[in-house]
């Protein structure tokens, strides 16, 4: 090819845009999603959605953080452990199979009617059990692992 012709290619080639960078980078991660979510509640939610969210890392080192239903922080290993949704007056932990865990230092307060799911509502101010909540959050991963065994 001659030179003139290489210029004109160069010269024909659509110039990259950021949209179509940032198309190329992907979608941000979930996790990336859950920072920008408690950076910008800006207030005591963010604040306990952030805790929350380190007590479920540190309960379980390999937890995978998932993004779903348009906006809820979702905490899975072998299935879903926990979600963490923030509204006007609380932060909602709600386990997907909490009805089936031991809960002996009686965390839940929500939710107590269905068959399946249970839930803590962590309003403002509201001290977290660390302890407890640590220990009901390794029976979740044991109950999603025993389930995985099953099938």
């Amino acid at each position: 090819m001659s030179a003139k012709k290489k210029a004109a290619v160069k010269k024909a080639a659509p110039k990259k845009s950021p949209a179509s960078s940032a198309a190329k980078s992907g979608p941000k991660s979930a996790s990336a999603e859950i920072d920008a979510r408690i950076k910008s509640l800006g207030d005591w939610r963010g604040e306990m959605l952030a805790q929350l969210r380190a007590i479920v890392k540190d309960a379980d080192p390999h937890v995978v953080e998932t993004w779903k239903w348009r906006g809820v922080p979702v905490w899975e290993h072998d299935g879903i452990i926990s979600t963490g949704e923030t509204y006007k007056d609380v932060v909602k932990m709600t386990f997907a199979r909490g009805a089936a865990l031991p809960d002996p230092a009686r965390l839940f307060n929500s939710s107590l009617d269905g068959d399946t799911r249970r839930a803590i509502d962590f309003p403002e101010g509201a001290k977290v059990n660390e302890k407890a909540l640590k220990a009901l959050i390794r029976e979740a991963v044991k109950l999603n692992q025993a389930k995985k065994i099953k099938h």
